[in-house]
């Protein structure tokens, strides 16, 4: 069954970007080679990509695509991608990338099968993330916990989410990172279980 998974670097106090959308923090830390050793073996599971203007357009501009369009498949292949917007944009040539401005349970039905069996991989923006937790699509969070602390910037997810719809799957660390795993679980399942047991009580 295909998945939505929000997988991203934060710091410890839960930012993802400083102010400026600027990620010299990250690429500060020691043995950030070991954390992308297990990068390859999650991108296998994934079919398809989601991510919103400001990612897209930092990869851009990172990445520099424009002027070296084959950067884009070095790290993403040639899974379909989607990019949140309203605004036009421009195409990485050749990329297999589509501009679409609409909600997330409304794009879901062809965003999963774009995927072809495989994972949806939510890449960048925490509120792209819970925009899928609101609709109780989101079904996995992978962090990457650097040891860093930004005191502000862009959170990496600007929702409340209790201990009621998150379960933590797996925790282990890789180099000067720690890396936490946790299923999300629908919001009608967690009122079930909360239900269920007062009334065992």
């Amino acid at each position: 069954m295909t998945r939505t998974i929000f997988n991203t670097a934060c710091t410890i106090d839960g930012f993802i970007a400083d102010e400026q959308d600027r990620l010299d923090w990250l690429f500060a830390v020691d043995g950030a080679d070991d954390a992308e050793a297990g990068f390859a073996a999650f991108l296998d599971g994934i079919g398809a990509i989601i991510m919103g203007s400001t990612t897209y357009e930092w990869i851009l501009a990172q990445e520099q695509l424009m002027e070296h369009p084959e950067r884009w498949a070095a790290t993403y292949g040639d899974r379909p991608t989607v990019v949140l917007s309203s605004r036009a944009l421009p195409l990485v040539p050749g990329a297999p990338l589509r501009i679409v401005a609409a909600d997330v349970a409304d794009l879901w039905p062809s965003l999963r099968d774009s995927a072809g069996g495989r994972d949806v991989w939510i890449v960048g923006g925490g509120d792209l993330a819970g925009q899928f937790a609101d609709v109780d699509l989101l079904a996995e969070i992978r962090l990457s916990v650097a040891p860093a602390t930004l005191g502000a910037g862009r959170q990496v997810l600007p929702r409340r989410l209790g201990a009621e719809r998150l379960r933590l799957r797996s925790a282990a660390s890789a180099g000067q990172f720690a890396e936490l795993v946790y299923d999300v679980l629908p919001a009608a399942a967690s009122t079930a279980s909360t239900d269920g047991s007062s009334d065992a009580d």
